[in-house]
């Protein structure tokens, strides 16, 4: 009876041991070494298209007088940009709004406070511009203003292709990857092996760099308004994955 349990028990470590053998190799099957690394690449281009913001504000004592001076500059400023070249779908209308002006009285001797009263009325209208001719920004803005923009003028410059550019990133960012990984392939003594896994993330346009601000500013002096048009740095950075050769 002993010797009858101590062969039972014999083979049942036995094919415990096997079991957690076959777990291993499977495990190792499932997840083999491997190297991640991540690669960054960018590639710069000067813009080719304008987005402006002009916004015409107006008061008055009334909201519909206020509404009204509005409304006749704005539709000075859009008869303008069609006369400059725009179409009418780089125009649209971003921001309208009326907005109560208050006067607030200030409190009594006795602490009493009285409410706020109406003494005219804001009348706020935007217009997003899209610019594809870049070299007329500065004479757009000119005549934006002296039609009776006098509020906001944020200018972004954009690419209406970049696709491009993006591709010359990605490529970058994919060398980039691929170069850490055979140089820690190198460093750990291994054999670099096909690519796992990949991924990227993509930027937009970051920061022009200033020297290229100062030499669109100074190639914009003859404009009515200077602009400095700078370059758009689109960037990539991707993930990678390379399996390790045994």
């Amino acid at each position: 009876m002993v010797i009858n349990r101590l062969k039972t028990t014999s083979i049942a470590t036995a094919l415990l041991l096997v079991a957690l053998l076959a777990g291993v190799q499977a495990n190792a099957a499932d997840n083999p070494a491997r190297i991640l690394v991540s690669g960054e690449g960018s590639s710069e281009v000067a813009p080719d298209m304008a987005l402006l913001q002009l916004t015409v504000t107006r008061e008055a004592d009334t909201a519909r007088a206020a509404l009204d001076a509005n409304s006749a500059a704005m539709a000075e400023v859009l008869a303008a940009m069609q006369q400059l070249g725009i179409a009418k779908r780089d125009l649209q209308t971003s921001n309208f709004s009326i907005q109560p002006r208050y006067h607030h009285p200030r409190p009594e001797p006795s602490g009493e406070r009285k409410p706020p009263q109406i003494t005219g009325y804001v009348v706020r209208n935007s217009l997003a511009v899209r610019v594809r001719d870049i070299s007329r920004v500065g004479e757009i803005l000119d005549q934006s203003v002296t039609l009776g923009v006098n509020e906001g003028g944020q200018i972004s410059f954009t690419n209406a292709d970049p696709a491009e550019v993006i591709k010359q990133a990605r490529i970058s960012a994919v060398r980039d990857a691929r170069d850490k990984a055979s140089t820690l392939a190198v460093a750990a003594g291994v054999k670099l092996g096909d690519v796992m896994e990949i991924s990227e993330q993509s930027y937009r346009p970051g920061p022009m760099p200033v020297a290229r601000a100062e030499m669109m500013m100074a190639r914009s002096a003859n404009d009515a308004v200077p602009v400095a048009t700078g370059e758009n740095s689109y960037r990539v950075t991707v993930q990678m994955s390379f399996a390790i050769d045994q």
